[in-house]
């Protein structure tokens, strides 16, 4: 017998009472609720976290299941979590805590689980995982503008307790990065490493340079445009030439350009794309969220003699942002491919989301599943 729920879905009241002998069946029952389908993530999918094999089918309110495959190779222990499809939305107790993988050694019969609470956006954190921020100095000197600049640095939670080296992540626009009081919002990059860190998904140091307040358009312009003549190139020649050294040199740093990367969104974007592009045997990944590339319509890609196979971009544009946004970003995906700048697609991730907006907001969203792309993500999902 199937019930009619109130919202339109079915289920079966006899569904526990059944003998199960084609697979097994997991029954998940949630405090939170919403629209988002729930998926069954797992050592039996490499642990993809939006595979549509393994989508939960709604039976209720806060009810859900999956039946296996009669013939499904399992493994010999089953590991798994649920997730709202993705690792920032997934399953966490009603304290906010992380949770264990969940494990079987059933192939058949009913296995019941049940969902406290979930993530959203990564949060929340706790607070003994939170990164390191350093202020390496607030005049750092930057000869090739004869200016100086504030600069941070964000370590990992245990980078006093640890011999580790680790990757590098250059960013841009380091006002809006963690800082609370910011006019329109932050990032919370502090806050999302911590959570990567406690779900050991990867640590990483972050570089965050501040921009120049007033010059911040002419520092992140590149050549002429219609914006007029940048600093662009000036200013990529301190990322490159004193920055880095200076950073490999005081940190314990993973010096090679495949451990190293630059991003940063609007203009701190495509500032971040001419640094790629003019130096990519420096920086091997790139991510460019929302980049300002109206200001270069006719952008030419020069494939260096430096072999650029495992350089790795991630690039997100939200469809609420301006009527070319997305445009743009698939046109420079389509270039990088075509100038054989990147030999294969797999080696980009482009992330779209039709209702984002020029916001801080959006770029908090996509930043740690950026950094856990190009730098800790070494399977297909």
């Amino acid at each position: 017998m199937h019930v009619l729920n109130t919202d339109n879905t079915t289920f079966n009241p006899d569904v526990n009472d059944s003998i199960i002998n084609t697979g097994l069946h997991i029954i998940l029952t949630t405090d939170e609720d919403d629209s988002r389908p729930v998926y069954i993530s797992g050592n039996f999918n490499n642990w993809r976290t939006q595979d549509k094999e393994f989508v939960m089918e709604k039976i209720g309110n806060g009810s859900y299941h999956y039946k296996f495959p009669h013939d499904f190779d399992y493994p010999t222990v089953l590991l798994y979590k649920f997730t709202k499809g993705d690792w920032s939305e997934v399953e966490i107790d009603s304290h906010g805590n992380r949770t264990e993988n969940r494990s079987t050694f059933a192939y058949t019969g009913i296995q019941n689980e049940h969902v406290a609470r979930w993530r959203k956006n990564w949060l929340p954190y706790k607070q003994s995982y939170l990164p390191q921020v350093q202020l390496i100095s607030d005049e750092f000197k930057i000869p090739q503008l004869n200016k100086i600049r504030k600069i941070w640095a964000l370590l990992p939670h245990d980078y006093d307790n640890s011999s580790e080296s680790y990757p590098v992540m250059y960013l841009q626009d380091a006002q809006n990065l963690f800082n609370e009081t910011a006019e329109f919002g932050n990032w919370e990059i502090d806050k999302k490493l911590a959570v990567m860190s406690e779900y050991k998904i990867g640590k990483i140091i972050i570089i965050a340079v501040e921009h120049a307040e007033e010059d911040r358009i002419k520092e992140y312009n590149v050549g002429k445009t219609v914006l007029g003549k940048g600093q662009g190139k000036k200013y990529i020649r301190f990322v490159t030439d004193t920055l880095k050294p200076y950073v490999d040199s005081n940190f314990r740093t993973k010096k090679e350009r495949e451990f190293t990367g630059i991003g940063g969104s609007s203009m701190g974007g495509l500032i971040s794309i001419f640094s790629g592009l003019r130096n990519p045997e420096t920086f091997g990944k790139l991510m460019i969220f929302s980049p300002s590339l109206w200001v270069v319509p006719e952008l030419k890609i020069d494939a260096k003699k430096v072999n650029t196979a495992d350089t790795k971009i991630y690039l997100y544009a939200g469809g609420d942002e301006s009527k070319t946004m997305i445009e743009h970003v698939k046109k420079f995906q389509d270039d990088l491919i075509s100038n054989q700048f990147i030999e294969d697609n797999s080696q980009i991730n482009l992330s779209i989301n039709r209702q984002g907006k020029h916001s801080e907001t959006y770029w908090s969203d996509e930043f740690p599943k950026a950094i856990e792309w190009l730098f800790f993500n070494t399977k297909d999902s």
